[in-house]
């Protein structure tokens, strides 16, 4: 019987975890700069919704606010309270805007919400006639038709001269739908569309560009832009150069490495025959951990734009996927490899620094954005930071 009296030494659980996420907080921080550089003029907020991308809201919004950001955007008043605790002077704007039985943890967190309707519109002047001055947002729909209050109705807004003097948005704002194809005429369109809003509210600053929005110029920064994709190194504007830095890393542990013979088949569906004596590499990654099904090399009729599926890195060299990915486990065709030159439970890059979260996302079909933020919880994580 095993003597469990015998006390353990405590495990390094990151060095010893089946899957790994490395968070380059140097690499956030600098693509933060960057993107503030590049908005010239206008103020850089950071958006860390979804968990800031699936990087985790704690670490990412302190690295931020230390960096120097002043203003963040949350999708949730959820995510608003738990940044508040990590950026103490900062704007918090939540996106979902405020709904009945939120309002005493906005206003106990100093959150600003974003009014996005009619509806919300008419609940935050009841809450305002009640709780009295409190600043928010307002959102502005210039063509993208997901939220924001019409033009009409924004317009009649600033012309209302009965609307109560507690009623003092601080931000106008819209989205542009095609911020990420700068070939597109309906960047211009909503340009001039929400010039005629911003007008409407003089004074009041105005924000227009997320990620892709700042790479097209001055003319779309106004006072404050908001990158989001872009602080974590995902491309923001499609056909161009990504000038963003890599900021996650993710790996799985080789659980078993097996020899195949050809004419066999591998994992579900028998999708994959092999056409030569292989080896294969099994890794403790899945669908469940954000690791996509639709990247299997086989048996996947939907996906168009990379017939052959993902790729991982290992040992110097690429390696394709071999098969279904399945929920726990992916199989990688290692056999192009010297002999020796991996075993299990060595590591192989799912993406990061050598294969681009992008890259990894169009071999599922997808964009960097789903990829970063399909991270699955079984990764144990490290925030790596370059000392001053």
């Amino acid at each position: 019987m095993t003597d469990f009296s015998i006390p353990f030494e405590d495990d390094d659980l990151f060095a010893s975890a089946g899957l790994r996420l490395t968070i380059d907080l140097t690499a956030l921080t600098d693509n933060w700069r960057e993107m503030a550089r590049r908005s010239g003029k206008a103020r850089t907020a950071a958006v860390v919704k979804a968990d800031a991308y699936g990087m985790g809201i704690e670490d990412v919004g302190e690295a931020l606010y230390l960096a120097g950001a002043r203003d963040f955007f949350v999708a949730t008043v959820d995510e608003g309270v738990t940044l508040r605790m990590f950026a103490p002077e900062a704007r918090i704007f939540v996106l979902a805007g405020i709904w009945p039985g939120t309002e005493r943890r906005f206003f106990e967190n100093d959150l600003v919400p974003i009014i996005s309707s009619e509806e919300q519109l008419a609940f935050w002047m009841a809450v305002l006639a009640d709780y009295g001055d409190y600043p928010c947002a307002l959102h502005v729909d210039t063509g993208f038709n997901r939220l924001g209050l019409t033009m009409d109705e924004a317009l009649a807004l600033a012309d209302d001269v009965s609307r109560p003097a507690s009623f003092a948005p601080v931000l106008i704002m819209s989205h542009l739908a095609c911020g990420d194809d700068h070939s597109s005429a309906m960047n211009k369109q909503q340009l001039e569309s929400f010039r005629v809003v911003s007008a409407a509210y003089e004074g009041i600053d105005s924000s227009l560009a997320a990620s892709g929005g700042i790479f097209l110029g001055d003319d779309y920064h106004f006072d404050l832009t908001r990158p989001g994709i872009a602080l974590y190194g995902g491309q923001a504007v499609n056909g161009i150069a990504n000038p963003m830095r890599p900021v996650a890393t993710a790996e799985a542990r080789i659980i078993q490495i097996r020899t195949v013979k050809a004419g066999e088949t591998v994992s579900y569906g028998r999708a994959l025959q092999l056409t030569r004596d292989s080896r294969l590499a099994i890794v403790s990654a899945g669908y469940a951990d954000g690791y996509m099904r639709s990247q299997s090399s086989d048996g996947v009729p939907l996906r168009q734009a990379v017939p052959q599926g993902g790729q991982g890195f290992v040992a110097g060299q690429k390696v394709p996927v071999a098969g279904r990915i399945t929920m726990d486990q992916t199989i990688f065709d290692v056999t192009d490899l010297p002999e020796g030159a991996i075993r299990a439970g060595d590591y192989i890059e799912l993406f990061g620094k050598n294969i681009l979260v992008d890259d990894a996302a169009k071999a599922a079909g997808t964009i960097g954005y789903e990829m970063l933020t399909s991270i699955g919880l079984r990764h144990e994580r490290k925030y790596e930071m370059d000392e001053e």
